[in-house]
């Protein structure tokens, strides 16, 4: 179940999501569970594979934003770094082990809600 203290041992600034929120914890534990779904975890792999770096950067910036806001540190991290890589990327780059970490950090954020 997906509770305030499981996402403090997760990582994730509980206190400064809940303040983005003004201090509603159901509505931020609501947000949370929304941005498990968000569309573009799959459109920021999609894209990557498929070597569209703009719609990569597209999709990883508008993860991070939402995820920023959440205050989900251990996503957000490696999210930022993916996003700046891809910033000016105008051709197929090496982003290493980004996107692994990116959904491992997702999958574990998912295993919150179990």
């Amino acid at each position: 179940m997906m509770t305030l203290e499981a996402l403090q041992a997760y990582g994730a600034d509980t206190e400064a999501g809940l303040a983005r929120c003004m201090g509603m914890k159901d509505f931020y534990l609501r947000l949370v569970k929304m941005e498990l779904a968000d569309g573009n975890f799959d459109a920021l792999a999609t894209a990557l594979n498929a070597g569209d770096m703009k719609a990569a950067f597209e999709a990883a910036h508008a993860l991070k934003g939402a995820v920023g806001n959440l205050a989900l540190t251990p996503l957000y991290t490696p999210i930022y770094e993916i996003t700046e890589l891809l910033r000016h990327a105008d051709a197929p780059i090496d982003t290493g082990d980004l996107l692994p970490r990116i959904q491992q950090a997702l999958a574990d954020l998912r295993a919150l809600e179990a």
